[in-house]
């Protein structure tokens, strides 16, 4: 049977883009048409059907339906506001009411029709970009370009782009089939089959291997005009992570491939700092970013990276364009009520993820194999030798002292000092004796109808620079010029990761001391002690390095679900908890009381969360064409 329902937004989007979508890059005759020898005769379309491969790399941060950070409120670290407002993609979550008609991660876009052309709808979307990437490669060779030096690096960006956009559809659906050429409506699909992760990481390596034996592809863009090109550190950087999805327990069918990813992630290392890639450890705007141990920190996370030869910043691999296509903060990132013109608060840090980060000395404040003696987590399993009681550093009655110093750069709480509108501002989460008529204006609200005050009694400010006016800067944050400030660009890739995935994979391979001493690069940035081959837990340890380092950068919603067993669910994200700070008025005295956000459990925490679903309507199509289940377990 011929069949090709699977690719049918593919071949959409070919003829698409061979009519109207790419008018800005090719010269398309007034009737609209325009063959493929049309285009292959002139180096000017064929630089535009590459430009074609770029279409839909996704957009990130709050680009999301309602400004929501999706990914983000989907893990343990944060909580949306909006849960409570019926039709939100997190009220569905949260609800439990997602299904395979309609899934908010899979459907949603952005919140405006620009980033909802980007977001959202990455099964067709992302198979559309792999046919067009396999256009691409079956007409190059007999092209006109300007030069084979042209050529061959066009041929590198393409496979790296079908990279690309198979690790994205790895990440959120797991097996796939695997094209490695161009498709038609006429090909017979029965014989098509998704196949094993690690099959498909090995297809993705393969494209990522071209790219870096490619001479004529460079290791870093260097000029704004190229921005986002593809390079070989970013093929390094996909096989580092996909290493990790096809070794971790959700993937790798009961086969042990760490020590496999080991290899691949030590030779990322190796390559990466061999070509002048390394972590941002010296800020450079200390008048921004102050002189503290976490201001190379926020920085990195903050400054859009600067193309040059030799950039002070070597730590970003892959960032978003210019243009609208940006991540972008606005004022809800940074605070939600009671400040002028200021709206919904959106997602915010959980007490979970302040529970995350070490104090000083390196004692983590919980204990990680099992943080929480309840499945509420009202009841948090401190590590001994961090209290006071016990001559350690934490102290409950001021719980954010002592702490890393990357807390501060994610997490806004009470007493935090922020700029809005010209003045100098401190959160103000206090309660007075527990009474809601005499809370702060920045206090945590239980009602679920009111999204503009936090729902954890804190808010995030990672990709947000200290002391610029969120109001009077127009809500833009770092970067800015005059009344139209720019956006702040997405990274997709950092070296911190790369040395993390190294990390992990060297504990789960039985390589504690290589694993110690990756994971402690990015912990020597912010002052924090190293870890050492005999730090207790050291698996659980690197996991958590991973949470504060990259937190908010969408890692942690695939790293919850990569490390779960098929059979497993995020359990952990269930039940979540915040911190309302309560000042007695007899006797005088602050008493930081936990409590419990979400009394039912919320949703999107099954077994069958761990990966999205295919529609309804393709995988019976799929079925119908192969005669096997196309569908991902539990929908």
């Amino acid at each position: 049977m011929k069949y090709s329902s699977i690719f049918l937004s593919a071949a959409a989007g070919l003829l698409c883009m061979m009519t109207t979508s790419c008018a800005d890059e090719l010269d398309i005759s007034p009737d609209g048409s325009l063959t493929m020898e049309d285009v292959i005769s002139d180096p000017v379309k064929v630089s535009g059907l590459l430009g074609s491969c770029y279409k839909y790399i996704p957009q990130k941060g709050y680009s999301y339906v309602d400004w929501e950070t999706l990914l983000v409120a989907l893990t343990d670290d944060a909580y949306a506001s909006a849960d409570g407002v019926g039709g939100t993609p997190v009220n569905i979550m949260y609800g439990g009411r997602h299904s395979t008609s309609y899934h908010p991660v899979r459907d949603s876009g952005g919140m405006s029709s620009i980033e909802s052309s980007f977001n959202g709808l990455q099964w067709t979307r992302y198979w559309g970009q792999v046919f067009m990437c396999n256009q691409f490669l079956d007409i190059i060779d007999n092209a006109a370009v300007n030069s084979e030096e042209e050529r061959a690096r066009f041929k590198a960006e393409a496979r790296l782009l079908r990279a690309f956009f198979y690790s994205e559809l790895v990440q959120y659906f797991g097996k796939l089939p695997i094209l490695d050429k161009l498709t038609s409506f006429e090909d017979d699909f029965s014989g098509y089959t998704r196949r094993p992760v690690k099959e498909v990481v090995d297809f993705i390596i393969a494209d990522c291997d071209y790219a870096i034996n490619t001479p004529e592809l460079p290791w870093r863009i260097t000029t704004e005009a190229e921005a986002m090109r593809v390079t070989k550190a970013l093929a390094w950087a996909i096989k580092s992570r996909m290493s990790l999805f096809a070794a971790s327990p959700l993937f790798c069918e009961g086969q042990n491939y760490w020590e496999w990813a080991y290899t691949v992630n030590k030779d990322a290392v190796k390559a990466l700092e061999s070509n002048g890639y390394g972590l941002f450890k010296t800020c450079t705007d200390p008048t921004t970013f102050g002189t503290g141990k976490g201001a190379a920190y926020r920085q990195i996370t903050v400054a859009n990276h600067k193309y040059s030869a030799a950039p002070d910043d070597r730590e970003t691999i892959w960032q978003h364009s210019s243009g609208e296509a940006n991540h972008w903060q606005w004022h809800i990132g940074y605070i939600g009520n009671g400040e002028a013109n200021t709206a919904f608060c959106g997602t915010c840090p959980t007490q979970e993820l302040v529970d995350a980060y070490d104090m000083t000395d390196g004692t983590p404040l919980l204990d990680l194999t099992k943080p929480y003696l309840d499945e509420q987590h009202l009841n948090p399993n401190y590590t001994a030798s961090a209290l006071k009681a016990n001559g350690g550093l934490y102290d409950p009655a001021r719980p954010y002292d002592n702490r890393d110093p990357r807390m501060d750069a994610m997490v806004m709480h009470h007493g935090t000092s922020f700029r809005w509108d010209g003045k100098n501002v401190k959160v103000a989460a206090l309660s007075v004796d527990g009474d809601p008529t005499k809370d702060g204006k920045h206090c945590p609200t239980l009602d679920t109808s009111n999204r503009q005050k936090s729902r954890t009694g804190y808010y995030a400010c990672k990709f947000l620079a200290p002391n610029v006016d969120g109001m009077v800067k127009n809500f833009y944050s770092y970067n800015y010029t005059g009344s139209n400030p720019a956006k702040t660009k997405w990274k997709f890739y950092r070296m911190a990761e790369i040395y993390l995935n190294l990390a992990e994979a060297a504990c789960e391979a039985g390589h504690p001391v290589e694993a110690a001493e990756a994971a402690s690069e990015t912990r020597r940035r912010v002052g924090m002690p190293d870890f050492t081959s005999g730090t207790p837990n050291l698996k659980y340890r690197i996991r958590n390095e991973r949470r504060v380092e990259l937190v908010w950068e969408e890692n942690r919603y695939f790293d919850l679900r990569r490390w779960q067993n098929p059979d497993g669910d995020l359990r952990e994200c269930r039940y979540l908890t915040g911190m309302r700070p309560i000042r007695y008025s007899n006797p005088t005295r602050i008493e930081y009381v936990r409590y419990q956000i979400n009394t039912n459990p919320r949703g999107g925490t099954a077994n069958r969360d761990l990966l999205l679903p295919l529609s309804t309507a393709e995988a019976s199509r799929m079925e119908a064409v192969t005669g096997e289940s196309w569908q991902n377990p539990g929908w």
